[in-house]
């Protein structure tokens, strides 16, 4: 199976989760100012690096099931920094939710195959733990962002953060599934 098809298959598992949750809690996320979702990603990264050092869960839920949360909500931010977050209601039809998640995710994987173009799928070599770091580092990155109200003097702005953070967890959700640890 080459890159693209990988990809295709991890983002539908996302997505279906994506999905279900809508089902679930509508589109309750709304609501949620940028900053929120970006300690939301905190969390979820920080939980995977957590595993991955104890290499133990006493939840239940296991890495895989954080990577693909922190691509839900890298797309969330990504709905969220072009929409605003909504101050009343948060109500937005499934169908409209799903056309702005496949919108964000197309743009994502695009950014990846041009990347992995010029980097020549140098990811494939890295252990799935730099992803989590990386992560992090792109969470606090945006972090330093979001306190100096969205400027930057040279570094990309918070939607190519988020997009990073969406393809290192496509990568670690990609080794997981298909075995290339």
């Amino acid at each position: 199976m080459d890159t693209g098809q990988q990809f295709e298959q991890v983002i539908h598992r996302c997505r279906e989760i994506f999905r279900k949750k809508l089902g679930d809690y509508g589109a309750s996320w709304r609501i949620m100012r940028p900053s929120s979702i970006t300690d939301q990603l905190f969390i979820k990264a920080n939980r995977i690096r957590s595993l991955e050092m104890k290499k133990e869960s006493r939840i239940g839920e296991g890495i895989q099931s954080e990577f693909a949360a922190i691509v839900n909500y890298g797309v969330i931010g990504l709905i969220q920094l072009a929409l605003g977050p909504c101050t009343d209601a948060p109500n937005m039809p499934v169908d409209e939710a799903l056309a702005l998640y496949d919108k964000y995710i197309t743009q994502t994987k695009e950014l990846m195959f041009a990347k992995n173009h010029d980097y020549d799928e140098a990811w494939r070599n890295m252990r799935i733990s730099s992803y989590t770091d990386l992560i992090l580092t792109k969470i606090h990155r945006v972090k330093q962002i979001e306190n100096h109200e969205g400027h930057t003097l040279v570094s990309e702005g918070v939607d190519a953060n988020y997009m990073d953070m969406i393809n290192y967890a496509l990568f670690g959700l990609i080794k997981h599934e298909f075995g290339e640890e």
